[in-house]
C-alpha cells in the first residue's frame, strides 16, 4: 500500500500543509525544527492512533487550536480510502472514512500500514518493558487491527481491578462480597487472549530479527527475541516450539484468531487464575494488580546475556534497527506491505547499517525519509524531494 496525499491542519507545528506524494521513496529535508518529523508522524498515527514521538494527544494539536485533523487517502491493490482523524485533547476523538464518520476511531486502524524507525527507537533496547510491549501490540495491530479491541478491552479490566485493589487495601467488603473473583475472571480471559497473540507474534517475529540483525551487524554475536511472562507456567507456555512441531501456530489466522490461538489462550488463562490466587493476598496489600500481560516484556538477547544493559551504542542501534525491519518484512511476508518511515536515523548509522537499511527501504512500496540534509541519505534511497522551511513545504525536486 501507499499514501497518496497527506493533509494536515493544526497540527504540531503547521497551521495547513498538503502534500502529493507518489510510490517509491520520498524525502523530506529541512533543518531541525522545521517540521519535517511532523508530516510523517501524521502518517504514522493514522496506522495507530498514537505519536512515535509523545504518549498523549495533547502536544500533537497546534498552540492556540483546539483541534487538530490529519487526513490521507491510501491507496491498496488499486483501491483508495480516504481516513480522517479529528484530534480533540480531553475529549474523544472522531474519526472518518471516505467522509462518512465512523462509530469509533479504531475502526480506521489497517487502511494506513507503517513501520517507523526513529532515534526513539533506542528505548526498544535500553528502555523499560513498556517499550517492548508497545511494539509487540503495535506490530499485532497492524498485523490483525481487531487486536486494537483486544488490548482495549484489557485495558478497561485492568483499570477496573486495579481500583477496586485500592479499595480493598481499606475495605475488604469487595473480596468478602465476590466482587473480586469476577474481576479475576475477566482479567485473565482478556489478558489470555493478548498474552497468547504476543507469544505467536514473538515466534513469528524472532527469526525476521535475527535475520536483520545478521544484515545489519555481521561482526557482532548473534541476537535473539523471546516473550517472557512473570507467570513461571505461562512463560514455559511462551518458550521455542520443539524441533519439528507441526501446529503451524505462525499462521497469519491464527494471530486474527485461529486454533492455535484459542488453544494457546485457554491453558494460558487456567495459568493466569491460578496464579492470581496465589497472590491474592499480596495484591489487596499493595493494592496493584500483579498477574497480566502488563507486567510481562519481550526479551532480547546478544549472544548467551540479555541486550539490555549489556549492548554498546552501537549494538543497541542494530538490534533497534532489527526490531523495526523485523517488524517490517513479517508484514511484507504475510502481504500487508506497510509504508516504511525512516525519520531522521541515517545520521545517526555507520556507512554499513546505513547500506542495510537503505537495502530494505529500497524495496518497500513507499518509504518517506526525514533528513536534515541531502548527505545524509543514500544514494540508493534516490527519489522525490520535498523541501520543508520557514513553515512550508516546497515543490517537490526529482533527482
Amino acid at each position: 500500500m501507499y499514501v497518496r496525499e497527506l493533509s494536515v491542519t493544526d497540527f504540531r507545528s503547521w497551521t495547513q500543509a498538503d502534500l502529493h506524494l507518489t510510490p517509491g521513496v520520498t524525502v523530506l529535508v529541512g533543518a531541525n525544527g522545521q517540521g519535517k518529523t511532523n508530516l510523517v508522524e501524521a502518517v504514522g498515527y493514522l496506522a495507530t492512533l498514537s505519536s512515535h514521538r509523545v504518549s498523549s494527544d495533547a502536544p500533537l494539536v497546534r498552540r492556540g487550536a483546539a483541534v487538530a485533523v490529519v487526513r490521507a487517502t491510501a491507496v491498496n491493490d488499486g483501491r483508495e480510502l480516504t481516513v480522517q482523524v479529528e484530534i480533540q485533547p480531553g475529549k474523544a476523538n472522531r474519526a472518518r472514512v471516505n467522509r462518512s464518520p465512523v462509530p469509533r476511531p479504531r475502526e480506521i486502524l489497517g487502511i494506513v500500514r507503517t513501520v517507523v524507525f526513529a532515534p526513539e527507537d533506542l528505548a526498544l533496547v535500553r528502555g523499560d518493558p513498556g517499550e517492548r510491549r508497545g511494539f509487540l501490540d503495535d506490530l499485532l495491530v497492524a498485523r490483525a487491527p481487531r487486536w486494537a479491541g483486544v488490548r482495549s478491552e484489557y485495558d478497561k479490566v485492568l483499570r477496573q481491578r486495579s481500583a477496586l485493589l485500592k479499595s480493598a487495601r481499606s475495605a475488604r467488603a469487595a473480596r468478602e462480597a465476590g466482587t473480586l473473583e469476577v474481576w479475576d475472571a475477566h482479567l485473565a480471559r482478556s489478558g489470555a487472549a493478548l498474552v497468547a497473540g504476543r507469544i505467536l507474534l514473538a515466534r513469528a517475529l524472532a527469526p525476521h530479527v535475527t535475520a536483520a540483525y545478521a544484515d545489519v551487524a555481521p561482526e557482532s554475536v548473534p541476537v535473539g527475541a523471546r516473550y517472557r511472562s512473570r507467570v513461571e507456567a505461562v512463560d514455559a507456555l511462551a518458550g521455542p516450539l520443539p524441533a519439528g512441531n507441526g501446529s503451524g501456530v505462525d499462521a497469519p489466522d491464527d494471530v486474527t484468531g485461529g486454533p492455535a490461538h484459542a488453544a494457546l489462550a485457554a491453558e494460558v488463562e487456567v495459568a493466569l487464575l491460578e496464579e492470581i490466587g496465589r497472590r491474592r493476598e499480596q495484591e489487596i496489600e499493595r493494592g496493584v494488580c500483579l498477574v497480566g500481560p502488563h507486567r510481562d516484556d519481550l526479551e532480547l538477547t546478544l549472544g548467551d546475556g540479555p541486550a539490555k544493559g549489556y549492548a554498546s551504542h552501537g549494538e543497541s542501534w542494530a538490534l533497534a534497527l532489527a526490531l523495526r525491519l523485523g517488524g517490517f518484512e513479517l508484514l511484507r511476508a504475510e502481504g500487508s506491505e506497510p509504508v516504511l518511515i525512516l525519520d531522521d536515523v541515517f545520521a545517526e548509522l555507520d556507512a554499513r547499517r546505513r547500506d542495510a537499511l537503505a537495502r530494505t527501504a529500497a524495496r518497500a512500496e513507499q518509504v518517506l525519509v526525514t533528513a536534515a540534509v541531502d548527505d545524509d541519505v543514500p544514494a540508493l534511497l534516490a527519489g522525490t524531494r520535498f523541501v520543508v522551511e520557514n513553515g512550508t513545504v516546497r515543490d517537490q525536486v526529482a533527482s
